[in-house]
């Protein structure tokens, strides 16, 4: 038994109970750094690790009343029909090594102004009041539709985004509401959009299923406890540890 891989399971599958973010943002680059997987690899790992930890979280975030179902299902009418596409186009063409660099350096920058725009929230919602005008709720839900196209490409070609960049997307279109709801809908979203990424990585190997079963053995009771612990941590701690940990996770993309 990877005793290792358990362990980091459970502390990524804990930080995406609590914040819906890592993973991708955090597990990526730890497949990549500290089990020396190759990029394709590990997008491919990482997709599954993603979807079948977060299927226990969304479960209990919904249960404890988290998740805006409109929200989700706007965003999978974007995202699902992005990633069977940009899968379809990874088959026919493949990904070098110089665009998956230059993808993963992008979404380290977008990881990093993600957590200016979650630390300034009250700052951001005084400016978003400001441009309601403009995001009406009419819009909103093209708004939302547009969100998944971006997401599904992102999580197909890097494995990230779901999360981080998906919270991101939610609270500008979405800026009166609440973190936890940020949480739960982006949770809910990410796990049928990262099972068909999944499947399309899988589909051309690359999925390394000995290190994934560890991973799952820590990462599934660690996102059940930190769903737990959204219930009962303040709406601020939670915007905290969100920020944290896509700096976090920023940091670890750009190293």
């Amino acid at each position: 038994m990877d005793w290792t891989a358990v362990i980091s399971g459970f502390g990524v599958g804990a930080i995406i109970g609590i914040t819906g973010v890592g993973g991708g943002s955090l597990m990526t680059p730890l497949l990549l750094s500290v089990f020396k997987l190759n990029p394709a690899i590990a997008i491919g790992t990482d997709l599954w690790f993603a979807a079948i930890t977060k299927v226990s979280g969304s479960v209990a975030h919904a249960r404890h009343g988290h998740v805006k179902w409109r929200i989700t299902s706007l965003l999978l009418a974007g995202s699902i029909p992005a990633s069977i596409v940009t899968v379809a186009v990874m088959h026919q063409t493949g990904i070098t090594k110089s665009w998956a660099h230059a993808l993963t350096f992008s979404l380290g920058i977008a990881l990093l102004l993600t957590a200016v725009v979650v630390a300034f929230k009250q700052s951001w919602m005084a400016v978003g009041i400001k441009l309601e005008r403009w995001i009406t709720p009419a819009r909103q839900p093209v708004l939302t539709v547009i969100a998944g196209l971006i997401l599904g490409v992102l999580v197909s070609l890097s494995s990230i985004g779901a999360g981080a960049i998906g919270a991101t997307l939610i609270l500008l279109i979405y800026p009166r509401l609440e973190a936890r709801y940020i949480v739960g809908s982006d949770i809910a979203h990410a796990v049928p959009l990262t099972l068909v990424a999944g499947i399309g990585h899988a589909s051309l190997g690359h999925v390394s299923w000995g290190l994934l079963l560890p991973l799952l053995m820590g990462s599934l009771p660690g996102i059940w406890v930190g769903a737990q612990l959204t219930r009962r941590l303040p709406d601020g701690v939670i915007r905290a540890l969100l920020c944290i940990s896509l700096v976090t996770a920023g940091w670890k993309v750009l190293a």
